[in-house]
């Protein structure tokens, strides 16, 4: 990675001093009051791309092409999906470098709404964190984004290159609105996806594969339960078989980006289902769950893996011999990425952060899948996953990040566009 310890020049001051808090917030409040879940996104999508014709960007928004993305070897979903709108905003000469923010304006369902101490489609401040759903995963980093290129031309900067605001949507279930994005012919010279790192800087992230496990069991009536055969039973060495599994993958982590994680490539069961009446022995239990993959890692071969741990354990029970499980690979299946630590935007991020801060900033890996993969993978796009926040904030009641986070976010970026992309002297 580059070393870059130089001060802010005045052009960069100006950016930095130019970022308004008050239009960040006000943005995000906006944003927040949008239920955008899967396959309702496109209120929040409107708003975003009103947000940047009112900065001045060049506007792209697209109605995305369904029928025509799923023939794409990388589509990918745990939804069925049928419209959305793409966004992308850009400004900048357009002569240099081209730089990518990147962010997802989907977010998952609040869930029971009485665990929520604030309401969660109404953004709420509290002793210097914001709450609301999205604030972390990730409206709040997209307002911060989109802050930066308001204070470039607040300031009066001009890009040498360009800088790139995608707004996407459906990353929470596979990555369609990047991919979109991608095949719009939207791309660059680097980019960087503003999820919640801890402001870490992430050049590699890990795989996480959607799976379902069947496992085969015998109906009968409760009362008669030894004339059946319980599925719950037969999966309990299945299960025994996978934590093993999980073990060794997880086992004397080489990756130095990984290293001291307790669990990198972790495998969930996160489903289970089984049976139609209290009083029957169920016919089948249904697993399904997230496998994680590490950058590099052959997916064919880790999925065998997988499928010849469900054989082995299957293989020690009669019934099970006969009756195999069955393993699917289904719904959003997130490929790892990597992205070499030298590169420009590795280099020219770090030298924005300790401009700012004055402190190193750490490089690390991330164990979640993200839309880094798209753009590394398929649009060969040099790219990093950096933002403000903890994605253990994220998912839950009382998602939550510090306000000055964002702010400081919107400074980052926007000394790391000036120094990406270039300025006219």
């Amino acid at each position: 990675m580059p070393d870059d310890n130089r001060a802010l020049t005045p052009e960069e001051r100006r950016a930095v001093e130019a970022v308004d808090a008050d239009r960040l917030f006000a943005l995000l409040a906006d944003l927040i009051a949008i239920e955008s879940v899967a396959n309702r996104e496109t209120p929040a999508q409107e708003r975003v791309a009103e947000e940047m014709r009112a900065i001045g960007l060049e506007t792209d928004v697209w109605q995305i092409d369904f029928e025509r993305l799923r023939r794409h070897s990388a589509y990918t979903a745990d939804v069925e999906r049928h419209e959305g709108l793409g966004v992308v905003g850009s400004m900048g000469r357009g002569e240099g470098r081209t730089l990518i923010l990147n962010g997802h304006v989907d977010v998952v369902p609040a869930g029971e709404v009485e665990r929520w101490t604030h309401p969660p489609f109404e953004l709420t401040r509290r002793a210097g964190r914001l709450f609301g759903r999205g604030v972390v995963d990730m409206k709040g980093q997209v307002c911060g984004a989109l802050a930066a290129a308001w204070a470039l031309r607040d300031a009066g900067i001009e890009l040498d290159g360009a800088l790139q605001i995608q707004s996407v949507i459906g990353e929470e279930d596979g990555g369609a609105g990047t991919l979109a994005t991608i095949e719009r012919g939207h791309t660059g010279d680097g980019a960087i996806v503003v999820e919640p790192t801890e402001f870490v800087i992430a050049p590699a992230q890990a795989g996480a594969l959607s799976f379902r496990l069947t496992v085969p069991g015998l109906a009968a009536h409760g009362a008669m339960r030894e004339e059946g055969v319980d599925p719950v039973e037969k999966f309990i060495p299945i299960f025994r078989r996978l934590r093993a599994l999980e073990a060794v993958r997880n086992r004397d982590v080489a990756d130095p980006l990984f290293r001291g994680e307790a669990l990198p490539y972790a495998l969930t069961m996160g489903r289970l289902r089984a049976g139609i009446w209290p009083s029957t022995v169920a016919e089948s239990l249904i697993v399904e769950g997230r496998y994680g993959v590490a950058p590099g890692e052959d997916l064919a071969g880790a999925q065998r893996a997988l499928e010849d741990a469900v054989t082995e354990a299957a293989s020690g029970d009669a019934w099970l011999r006969d009756h195999p499980p069955t393993v699917e690979w289904i719904g959003a299946q997130f490929a790892p990425a990597r992205t070499d630590a030298r590169d420009p935007v590795v280099g020219t991020l770090a030298g924005a952060v300790r401009s700012l801060g004055g402190t190193e900033p750490r490089v690390g890996g991330v164990r979640y899948g993200a839309d880094m993969r798209l753009l590394v993978n398929h649009g060969h796009v040099p790219t990093v996953l950096f933002g403000p926040g903890d994605v253990r904030e994220a998912h839950r009641p009382d998602e939550s990040i510090r306000a000055a986070d964002l702010v400081e976010l919107a400074r980052i970026l926007a000394v790391t566009a000036i120094r990406f992309c270039g300025i006219r002297g």
